[in-house]
């Protein structure tokens, strides 16, 4: 047993995929439509050579999913980083900070140094959390 995908809620499908695609240098996977659900679309991104496990970008469903307030609810959790993580890791987190920021990346922390690496925050612009981390050789 694999883990093949992981799913963040997001605000705005093309505003994600420009973010994971342009600014953190992910691929897209799958962009799939579905003639019988015209509001539903299948998005994944992955970091290039990592074809094991994709994100999928999923938009928050209206009903008859979600009431309009389960979906506010879920806006809000998302907005404020609370609707989960992505955990990336890299070799450089200096390099890849200072590239990221250049790109436009707003960072909620600078690289630190901690027991298990380097590690910073961002966000994506859904209010997604992501870590990055230069691993520390145990």
């Amino acid at each position: 047993m694999k883990i093949a995908t992981a799913q963040l809620w997001v605000h705005d499908q093309d505003v994600a995929l420009e973010f994971y695609t342009k600014k953190l240098g992910f691929e897209v996977r799958e962009d799939v439509r579905l003639d019988e659900m015209p509001d539903f679309r299948w998005l994944t991104v992955a970091p290039p050579g990592q074809d094991d496990i994709a994100i999928v970008l999923m938009s928050i469903p209206g009903e008859p999913m979600l009431t309009p307030e389960g979906q506010k609810e879920i806006l809000n959790l998302v907005g404020k980083g609370f609707a989960g993580a992505v955990f990336l890791t890299t070799d450089d987190v200096h390099a890849d900070y200072e590239r990221l920021i250049a790109a436009g990346v707003e960072f909620t922390e600078t690289p630190e140094q901690r027991p298990y690496g380097i590690d910073c925050g961002l966000r994506d612009p859904s209010g997604n959390n992501l870590r990055l981390t230069q691993l520390t050789d145990f």
